[in-house]
């Protein structure tokens, strides 16, 4: 059976998406069809209505998040420099961008395995959490590759160097708890379904122009900071609705009032 990506709203939070990576008998590794799926999808969150988006929870099928890449399709373009480079600058690289891009708040929901192209698309995620069980990992060198820069940017920003480099010259794994102790992972849950949902109500319940705003910002900040346009646009919130209401349930009880 063929990978698919599937995207829905949470059937008792339809403000919440759940994007779920899924490809039976190969632990939800991901194919060419799939990284471009994952693109397109992730390129509309921002717009998405009906209702908004506060916040998409990124999870694999059956138990894994996602072992790597679908390996039986290397032999179609890996063994040729040019095809290659494409492979992971036209399919995988702007799919991770799509994802990091996308000023919606993702929480990845990460059980079983989370290996090589798996763990890029976790890394991207805003909020990581992991059932104690869950393992990390990068082993390609065992397949005779490194990681492309693109995708290393990505797992370096979340990873950091040190463990980055563990994964990758070692070619072996980290535990859930491990990660935790690194930096890797925000939290463990046993139900992680649940901690899941439960952080994206917390997300939900605040505004969302607040959250969207702060990913901007934390974007704008790894990227060398904001421009002066960007860091104008910054404080257009002055007079927004949600602004003035805040401050005003916080100072309701001091009995002033906002101007």
């Amino acid at each position: 059976m063929a990978g698919t990506i599937r995207f829905e709203r949470h059937p008792g939070y339809p403000e919440v998406g759940l994007l779920t990576l899924a490809h039976p008998g190969k632990l939800n590794a991901i194919s060419v069809a799939m990284w471009q799926r994952l693109r397109e999808l992730a390129g509309s969150f921002d717009e998405a209505a009906q209702p908004v988006l506060a916040a998409v929870i990124v999870r694999g099928e059956g138990g894994n998040f996602a072992a790597g890449a679908d390996i039986e399709e290397f032999p179609d373009f890996r063994f040729e420099a040019e095809s290659l480079r494409r492979y992971h600058e036209d399919v995988i690289a702007p799919a991770l961008a799509a994802l990091l891009s996308t000023d919606v708040p993702l929480i990845a929901q990460i059980e079983g395995a989370c290996v090589g192209g798996g763990l890029e698309i976790a890394c991207c995620c805003d909020i990581r959490i992991a059932h104690p069980s869950a393992r990390f990992g990068a082993p390609i060198a065992k397949l005779g590759f490194p990681m492309a820069p693109d995708e290393l940017a990505v797992v370096l920003q979340a990873a950091g160097r040190d463990t980055a480099a563990e994964l990758l010259l070692e070619a072996g794994f980290v535990d859930a708890r491990t990660a935790v102790q690194r930096g890797l992972l925000q939290r463990l849950a046993d139900d992680c379904e649940a901690e899941a949902l439960a952080t994206a109500e917390r997300i939900a319940s605040l505004p969302l122009e607040v959250a969207r705003a702060n990913k901007r910002t934390l974007r704008q900040l790894q990227n060398g900071g904001p421009s002066a346009i960007e860091r104008a646009h910054h404080f257009a919130y002055a007079q927004a609705a949600h602004h003035r209401e805040g401050v005003a349930r916080f100072l309701g009880g001091r009995g002033r009032k906002t101007p």
